[in-house]
């Protein structure tokens, strides 16, 4: 069977090209290291150039996967190793000076559950713009983060890209932290990795039906996204 390259994970590329070609060394262009964190292991694969971006078929960058099976498992304490793991991880792909301002934003269809991750994240977020600009004696210590859920094509006529753009036009953020449900080839990874990248994202990508892209050439702002794989693409 031929390895099916529907995969939104940087780690899961790098696996398939090396598996094809029978050879564990490293990729042209391509960095590669595993490490753990707070008793999960991550694998952090960095592009270095446009040679490894052809190979991988993903933009130059940083992606870190970062596997919390514990939580699978039920595992005592796994829930907060996990939240340390990837706020870790976060805060190693963010510039200090980026932090006055972020926009979060919530990608997917909130009625279909495996592309719901994006808007349910969003309702969990605590957001303070409103709160440093109304009341700055009190909450003026606070970084301002305002979120988003833009919604699908379908429904709003309107790409998520153009929505987070008007956004952004109003608020000026100095980053955007984008969080959307992901696709992987090994039903073992899902909702049991997760991938942060400094690259932006191309919503749909995954499964054929790539949407405008997300990143900083085309918002004017650096961006992270952050992905869960919810949606498992079989070999063929």
């Amino acid at each position: 069977m031929a390895n099916c390259k529907r995969t939104d994970l940087a780690m899961e590329s790098r696996e398939m090209i090396r598996e094809s070609a029978k050879d564990t060394s490293d990729i042209e262009g391509v960095e590669a290291r595993e490490y753990d964190r707070n008793g999960c292991r991550v694998i952090h694969v960095k592009i270095l150039n446009e040679k490894g971006a052809q190979i991988l078929e993903k933009p130059v960058g940083s992606y870190v996967t970062i596997e919390v099976t514990g939580l699978m498992r039920r595992e005592q304490e796994a829930f907060g190793h996990a939240v340390c793991a990837v706020a870790e991880e976060m805060k190693h792909l963010m510039s200090p000076d980026r932090l006055q301002g972020v926009l979060l934003a919530g990608l997917g269809n909130r009625d279909i559950t495996p592309d719901a991750i994006g808007p349910k994240v969003m309702q969990s977020c605590i957001v303070t713009r409103h709160l440093v600009d109304k009341m700055p004696d009190e909450f003026g210590h606070m970084r301002p983060v305002a979120a988003i859920i833009p919604g699908v094509l379908g429904t709003t006529g309107m790409e998520s890209a153009e929505i987070i753009k008007g956004a952004i036009d109003s608020m000026k953020p100095q980053l955007v932290v984008i969080v959307d449900a992901l696709t992987s080839r090994r039903a073992s990874r899902l909702c049991s990795t997760v991938q942060i990248s400094d690259s932006g994202i191309v919503p749909g990508s995954g499964v054929g039906n790539a949407r405008a892209a997300l990143n900083h050439e085309t918002l004017g702002v650096p961006v992270i996204s952050v992905g869960v794989p919810t949606v498992h693409i079989l070999q063929v």
